[in-house]
């Protein structure tokens, strides 16, 4: 399977305590766990040429991770409906943490996709509310992350058509925080840990998830439904 992982690559640049905690970015650190599958596993991030999201780089991927969280608005809007083409066409795509408010993900869910949030170093419980779910394979009822950044409900998404994951955090707030849709001939699948600051994509649970979700966000490669004026399959009798 081709992934390629899509990160803005600012925060690390900018902020000493993310680049010690991600030296090789978030893309890279994603790139680690997500090769031990036998994945061909590429990366790309907002300062390349066309964002690294060139229309034969997005051709030849199975499924997009992203991730993004200060930068959204520099995402050009050729370059967001390319990706969101792709999806449509049957590309995967996993979206992470604060890439909720990306180009991409608001343009696919047609809603704000806004949401409360807070950075206090709350304890986060991840429940695992549909346990038969390949993406929630080898995850047990719950885990937990000793300090995140909380996202609260209401989280302003269509209703997903899978909820596999459900937050309580610290300070009392819940969050749907991995959800499943359907876009055309694409599968999307949205997970919420991860936010910069903290050594989250280290957490063996956090990348089980990401995983599967990879896995899962990949096309059967089924027939693609053919619109349009359509001649017919029987004949048609004189009336």
């Amino acid at each position: 399977m081709n992934v390629l992982i899509w990160n803005e690559y600012r925060h690390e640049k900018e902020n000493p305590a993310v680049s010690d905690i991600y030296p090789e970015g978030i893309h890279g650190a994603l790139a680690d766990f997500l090769k031990k599958d036998g994945h061909t596993v590429t990366t790309a991030t907002l300062d390349e040429e066309e964002h690294g999201l060139k229309k034969e780089v997005l051709d030849q991927t199975d499924v997009l991770v992203w991730w993004g969280h200060k930068a959204h608005e520099e995402v050009t809007e050729e370059a967001a409906e390319r990706v969101k083409q792709r999806v449509l066409d049957g590309m995967g795509l996993v979206v992470l943490h604060s890439a909720h408010f990306s180009k991409v993900f608001r343009k696919l869910m047609g809603t704000g996709c806004d949401l409360k949030w807070r950075e206090a170093d709350d304890r986060e419980r991840i429940w695992n509310v549909d346990p038969t779910h390949p993406i929630a394979e080898g995850i047990g009822q719950y885990f937990e992350i000793e300090k995140e950044e909380m996202y609260g409900e209401h989280f302003d998404i269509p209703a997903p058509d899978e909820l596999i994951f459900l937050s309580w955090f610290e300070g009392g707030e819940v969050f749907r925080s991995g959800a499943t849709f359907k876009r055309g001939n694409g599968k999307i699948f949205y997970f919420r840990p991860g936010h910069e600051t903290y050594p989250t994509y280290y957490h063996e649970d956090v990348q089980t998830v990401i995983r599967n979700g990879v896995r899962w966000a990949q096309n059967t490669n089924g027939p693609k439904h053919q619109y349009g004026n359509a001649a017919p399959i029987e004949r048609i009798s004189k009336k």
